[in-house]
């Protein structure tokens, strides 16, 4: 393996560094190249002086190759060890970096391939079922919206998505998620969110969502009964990776008015497996 070459040391100049006297097109050039944080810089030039290293690093050769010094160097590691980034490999040893970075590029790539992989099976949904499909997932603590089809062409006016992204307690697609995250993460959600009354249906108390949430469990889908929008009925269940995990969640919605207990049958049996079905493939490598 060839041996990394230490990267130059170079200077970030800040904007104040620009002479306040300079005109014209020098000015101009000068402050288009001076646009960028220089503390973020460096602890990016770590990263690839790290990513280049085959073995463990000392501070002192980091700080070499950065061409920082040990005082400035040491705080950037210690900040990307404390976010994750870099591993400390002992005294003797020196710094690493972890495996954070592939972590969020293999999450990256999932939320990316998963409308993908699940698009020819909802829009199959949406035209059995004459309605609305979406599929969502929860990004920290907001709900989103990964993917909306409706092809024959039977349209409910829905919730703005923004307000969705904080509603995951009044919509099905959210609730089909919440049932089976800890009880931290809900409350977490909670927390963060609240429990914004949308109607006169939308659940507002811990207590009563909880039990709700249990009911999802039980049944293995949830419901928005106008909880979120009045006239609007929506159902929704999970999506499961290959190690179990509930990843996403696909819903279908309708007008009230359609909502009788045959047709709210029908919808259940056609979201549940069209999510038992995207499960599957996901357990077996998304084949």
């Amino acid at each position: 393996m060839t041996e990394s070459k230490p990267y130059p040391a170079t200077r970030v100049r800040d904007l104040d560094d620009v002479p306040t006297e300079a005109v014209g097109g020098v000015a101009e050039t000068a402050e288009k190249s001076v646009r960028r944080i220089q503390s973020v810089e460096r602890a990016l030039t770590i990263l690839e002086i790290l990513a280049a290293a085959p073995d463990a690093l000392a501070l002192g050769d980091i700080a070499e190759r950065a061409g920082l010094n040990a005082s400035t160097c040491h705080h950037l590691v210690a900040t990307l060890v404390e976010r994750g980034y870099v591993l400390n490999a002992g005294r003797n040893r020196g710094y690493m970096l972890s495996s954070r970075l592939q972590e969020l590029t293999d999450v990256s790539a999932r939320k990316t391939d998963l409308s993908d992989f699940a698009r020819s099976d909802l829009v199959e949904l949406s035209g059995r079922l004459g309605l609305s499909v979406q599929l969502a997932e929860m990004q920290g603590t907001s709900l989103v919206t990964r993917f909306k089809t409706n092809v024959a062409g039977l349209h409910v006016i829905e919730a703005d998505e923004v307000v969705k992204m904080r509603a995951s307690h009044a919509t099905a697609t959210g609730k089909a998620i919440l049932a089976w995250l800890p009880e931290s993460q809900i409350l977490k959600v909670i927390s963060e969110n609240g429990l914004e009354r949308f109607t006169e249906h939308t659940i507002t108390s811990v207590v009563d969502l909880m039990e709700d949430l249990r009911w999802v469990r039980r049944n293995g889908f949830a419901v928005d009964n106008e909880e979120l929008r009045l006239g609007v009925v929506c159902y929704g269940a999970a999506l499961r990776d290959e190690k179990g995990t509930v990843v996403a969640s696909v819903s279908a919605s309708f007008p009230v008015e359609l909502a009788k207990e045959e047709y709210r049958e029908h919808v259940v049996q056609e979201v549940t497996a069209c999510a038992r079905k995207l499960s599957d493939r996901l357990r077996l490598g998304r084949s």
